[in-house]
């Protein structure tokens, strides 16, 4: 079990977010187009974070499965010249979930609407009183779950099919492990807390690693 502080939207990030390189408890190092491994880096985790899909990440760096980096490692972030995307020169079986099979992260107002222009983080704001359970909108296997990204907080990051990811962020408390797999509805965190926002889930739903709007697909 992970627990942790919650953390939320702090303005500090936002240049960080914007930049679109995913960054963590130490200072990023590499460009636009590169990032250099740290210690406690996911795949998953770099690619969330850059809104790519973490299958070109791995066929522009020649990384086959289980996508092992190593802390130092340079990742070119854009594909090499006469290199196209993995995902768009071949495209994954439709395994979708029926939308009838999402659920809910949890109950209560939507306090932040999705906004596909937004230049950082592109989900909807959901709020709940802190502690509350936070629930996997599908079954998966949990990708990311810790705080290595900015403005995030506790994420966990959910990998539902060859699509589709959620990540759910600014949680007090973060009750499953990376590797793990849950089951639809299994509580995966608790809601967290700060003097800017009493309560409030950031949740996103991203195909081929683009934001999509939740609301299109939950109930």
């Amino acid at each position: 079990m992970l627990g942790g502080c919650s953390e939320f939207d702090y303005p500090a990030d936002r240049a960080v977010r914007e930049s679109a390189i995913p960054t963590g408890r130490a200072a990023p190092t590499g460009t636009a187009d590169a990032y250099t491994v740290r210690e406690g880096d996911t795949l998953y985790q770099i690619a969330f974070g850059a809104g790519l899909d973490f299958r070109d990440i791995a066929q522009w760096n020649d990384i086959e499965p289980p996508y092992v980096i190593y802390p130092g490692q340079s990742l070119q972030l854009r594909p090499p010249q006469g290199r196209q995307s993995q995902t768009a020169a071949t495209p994954a079986p439709v395994q979708r979930p029926d939308p009838s099979t999402w659920q809910w992260p949890l109950e209560g107002e939507i306090v932040r609407d999705y906004n596909p222009g937004s230049p950082g983080k592109r989900g909807i704001g959901i709020a709940a009183d802190p502690g509350s359970p936070v629930l996997a909108a599908a079954a998966g296997e949990v990708v990311y779950s810790g705080d290595g990204l900015p403005g995030y907080g506790n994420l966990v990051i959910i990998q539902h099919n060859a699509r589709y990811l959620t990540a759910y962020g600014y949680n007090r408390a973060l009750l499953v492990d990376e590797g793990a797999t849950v089951a639809q509805g299994e509580t995966i965190a608790r809601v967290g807390a700060s003097d800017a926002r009493p309560g409030e889930l950031h949740f996103e739903l991203r195909q081929r690693g683009e934001p999509v709007d939740p609301g299109d697909y939950l109930p």
